[in-house]
């Protein structure tokens, strides 16, 4: 019996140790190959493993010509970033929105600017194929939109919610749905609060939420936009026979924190009883794209980070402190070993390169 149990010792030793071997050797994310902020990000989760994507995008000068055409892939399990092919026009975009299906990533609208400052909202949607380093066009978005959420349900069809369009001179209450099997577009519900730009969210289930975001001034005097307090919560059908065109808005409490603008947002369970919501980051003092307040104020980053949690349709707050606060984001990207931003502004509206992984705490 003591020879029997001699034997097993080691064995068993070595599967005590087994949990702890994959974190030991997950390898740290990389910086980006260049400093990049207001970047559209995305996470795919293909048969070839996570691919992490930064499209386009602004450098450091914050300058009209300092937006990039730039594409970065990133193997989390290798935890480098290589430069792909860019993506297609003869200017890079700002406040575009990604998101990634299968094997491909959708990139949606964003606003180009010219040498005068001039801003234009752009229609486009390409598509990237990774395994093949190319693009190819999708239909154009019906009102282009840019500073919108963007939000996949049911593996196929993908909203964009809200944003601004120079179209139309204001931000819209527009969800337009974008058909990935047929290359079409519908119109959904109309958000039913205040129109907002620069607002942060994402669809988990049948459920979307997004918050805050920035506003014209109706008052006129003082800055021209200012940051909404508003969260909503869209219902979308849970039957596959439902029309996924009628949303039932619910306004929500206020979260954690200020209201603020260009938050980074994600979805994902991360837990295996509750999925999340989260958010990250921001400012409470809406800018144009070089950081700047619309009230001629510097742009600072908020350092709190808070979720929604789709199964108690509560908020909660992950961190009041959360390290290295960043704002002017186009996405958060939920994965197992935490949130991870890409790029973003630091405190004196730096433009950066760090990924920074944001842990939250264990449940309990």
């Amino acid at each position: 019996m003591k020879s029997a149990l001699t034997k097993l010792l080691p064995v068993l030793f070595c599967l005590l140790l087994v949990p702890r071997l994959p974190a030991a050797d997950e390898p740290k994310l990389s910086p980006l190959p260049a400093p990049v902020s207001n970047n559209a990000v995305a996470i795919s989760h293909d048969e070839g493993g996570a691919r992490i994507f930064s499209f386009m995008g602004i450098g450091p000068k914050k300058t009209w010509d300092a937006i990039t055409t730039s594409t970065y892939e990133m193997d989390p399990g290798a935890g480098k970033w290589e430069e792909k092919r860019p993506v297609p026009g003869v200017a890079g975009r700002l406040a575009a929105s990604a998101i990634a299906l299968h094997d491909q990533v959708f990139i949606f609208g964003g606003y180009v600017v010219d040498a005068q400052g001039g801003e234009t909202t752009v229609s486009d949607l390409n598509v990237f194929v990774p395994v093949e380093n190319r693009y190819y066009r999708g239909k154009d978005i019906p009102v282009p939109v840019d500073d919108a959420v963007v939000g996949l349900y049911r593996d196929r069809y993908i909203f964009l919610i809200g944003g601004w369009s120079t179209s139309t001179g204001d931000a819209v209450r527009n969800v337009q749905i974008y058909d990935t099997d047929k290359d079409t577009w519908m119109q959904a519900t109309p958000i039913p609060g205040t129109p907002v730009f620069g607002h942060a969210g994402a669809i988990l289930g049948d459920t979307i939420v997004y918050v805050d975001g920035a506003y014209k001034n109706p008052s006129g005097p003082g800055a021209k936009y200012l940051a909404s307090s508003e969260c909503w919560m869209g219902k979308l059908p849970n039957s596959k026979k439902g029309d996924i065109t009628k949303i039932v808005w619910t306004k929500l409490p206020p979260h954690p924190g200020n209201a603020r603008y260009r938050i980074a947002a994600g979805a994902g369970p991360l837990e295996k009883k509750a999925g999340r919501i989260y958010f990250s980051g921001g400012t409470d003092n809406p800018y144009n794209y070089n950081g700047i307040g619309y009230n001629g104020q510097p742009s600072e980053p908020s350092p709190v980070t808070f979720a929604f949690n789709l199964r108690t349709r509560q908020w909660e707050t992950v961190s009041d402190n959360t390290p290295e606060p960043t704002m002017d984001h186009r996405g958060l990207l939920v994965a197992h070993r935490g949130l991870v931003l890409v790029g973003g502004m630091e405190k004196g509206q730096q433009v950066t390169a760090k990924v920074t992984v944001v842990k939250p705490a264990p449940r309990k």
